[in-house]
């Protein structure tokens, strides 16, 4: 039995690797150099093996009419392998292992383990020294470079979003209208209006729940004051995981669970499967991005156009009103050291026309007359621009350029949503809390910390389902302030956090 797993897990090896060899060939032609800002005018258009990322139903096709723009506008023929957001982190990892890399890698960050250890051994490019020759790149913000940079140089091109305006809690403001509601702004509040949804059940759907759970680690952060894992105190960074408000935020859930507020089988439940609750009409809360949400709302708008979903400006616990900051990045782009460096500084005139407005506009809308037409300043799309895959999506992971707003529009949307969405945006950017957390690193924490996290949501979940007491939880949360790897991976963070701090 043990030699047929073992020839499964060899089949299965095997034919993920066949899935990539269409993204990892052709690193070895040569190309003659493009200066900056010249990207189209070789000769012959340069073949450019991608592994790009989408979360969307369907990539953009070889003969999408957009990506044909971009390769007649820079003079490439782009090989775009395209892979769905659920299997990308493993399809990533054995392409890396593979060690048959394409000429471009999309990484969801530049501290995966994998690719720090290939850095060190000089497999990828440091782009450092060439990057200040693409100006569209270097107009995203600082600091999304400086978080995404390896020892002080920059091994990777961030896929820059906004700082502001990423996942947020949303809610159906047509069922708020509908039963006399009004937004809530506290968690008590936000746990009062889910009881009520669920005993009104405005959509008639039978046994709604109230949220979703999905990134219900919201929840957490919200009663941490943090926009991640680590919070800065005093200088220092602490892990909210040990804190009090942990402990608040357990019971919190618990409560909803009890109530059967939120799914009962929510910890294994796939993304596809929260989606379809809040657009079925099962649920009325949930947590999304501004422009994913405009795309469930557009779809339940084809069957009930009523539907207004709305996002939740700020929730507050017990330290004020808050909001998570986005990291300002997506995933990165790295070139491997076998790309020579002609076809390098031609990979990066791509993602630098991607980052120009010309290229903004292709990604996000379309082709003028095609995709979108402009009235009024605003770019109005049509249906052939959901068809063909536009924004943020998919075309959108691999070309963009930095716009505060861009988590405020998708293709389709109305003009009066999209103002909507800015005013929340900005109300959003007053009060949000940045990650101070991205980009550090601890060696520590690459070997062990996927098993302290498993270990430490699993005791989530169980506390959340009743199966594991609150004080149960306690004696774990003791367990992890006397275990001498955890504390380790605490004490690197600092030590990387600190180094950051001094280098400003």
């Amino acid at each position: 039995m043990k030699m047929v797993q073992k020839k499964s897990v060899l089949i299965a090896m095997l034919s993920a690797l066949a899935v990539l060899t269409t993204a990892c060939t052709g690193n070895s032609s040569e190309v003659a150099a493009p200066k900056p800002g010249e990207a189209g005018k070789e000769s012959a258009p340069v073949a450019l093996n991608i592994f790009a990322n989408f979360s969307i139903t369907q990539p953009p096709g070889p003969d999408n009419p957009v990506i044909k723009e971009f390769e007649k506008k820079t003079n490439t023929k782009l090989n775009i392998t395209w892979v769905s957001d659920p299997v990308f982190d493993d399809k990533l990892n054995v392409l890396l292992a593979s060690g048959d890399l394409p000429d471009a890698i999309r990484l969801p960050d530049s501290t995966v383990p994998q690719f720090q250890t290939m850095v060190k051994q000089g497999a990828f490019w440091d782009l450092t020294p060439y990057l200040k020759d693409y100006k569209n790149l270097m107009d995203s913000p600082k600091a999304i470079w400086d978080n995404t940079k390896i020892g002080g140089k920059n091994y990777v091109v961030p896929i820059v979003r906004p700082l502001e305006g990423g996942t947020t809690f949303y809610i159906r403001r047509d069922w708020l209208d509908k039963l006399g509601l009004k937004m809530p702004t506290t968690l008590d509040e936000l746990y009062n209006v889910m009881k009520i949804f669920k005993e009104k059940d405005p959509d008639g759907t039978n046994n709604p729940v109230g949220y979703t759970m999905r990134t219900n680690d919201q929840i957490e952060f919200i009663y941490a004051g943090a926009s991640s894992k680590w919070k800065p105190v005093n200088g220092n960074l602490i892990d909210i995981t040990l804190e009090p408000e942990m402990r608040e935020a357990l019971l919190y859930k618990k409560k909803l669970y009890d109530e059967k507020l939120i799914p009962a089988d929510f910890a294994v439940m796939k993304s596809n499967d929260i989606t379809d609750l809040a657009t079925s009409g099962k649920s009325g809360i949930t947590t999304e991005t501004i422009e994913a949400m405009w795309r469930w709302q557009f779809d339940q708008w084809k069957r009930n156009p009523k539907v207004n979903w709305e996002p939740i400006v700020s929730l507050e616990a017990n330290k004020g009103p808050f909001q998570q900051q986005n990291s300002g990045f997506i995933g990165v782009y790295a070139i491997p050291k076998s790309v020579p460096e002609a076809k390098m500084r031609k990979i990066l005139s791509l993602l630098d026309f991607g980052a120009s407005e010309e290229g903004h506009i292709l990604s996000n809308y379309g082709i003028e007359g095609t995709h979108y037409k402009k009235e009024d300043g605003f770019y109005v799309t049509n249906e052939q621009a959901v068809k063909d895959s536009l924004g943020p999506g998919a075309m959108g992971k691999l070309f963009m350029k930095h716009d505060p707003y861009m988590y405020a529009y998708a293709p389709g949307m109305p003009k009066e949503i999209f103002e909507r969405n800015k005013k929340i945006i900005d109300a959003k950017a007053k009060i949000s809390t940045p990650r101070v957390d991205i980009g550090l690193y601890s060696e520590t924490n690459t070997k062990l910390g996927a098993d302290y996290t498993k270990k430490i949501n699993d005791m989530k979940t169980q506390v959340v389902m009743g199966k594991v007491s609150i004080e149960e939880w306690d004696k774990f949360v003791a367990g992890l302030k006397t275990d001498a790897n955890y504390q380790k991976i605490i004490q690197e963070m600092n030590a990387s956090y600190k180094e950051r701090l001094a280098a400003k």
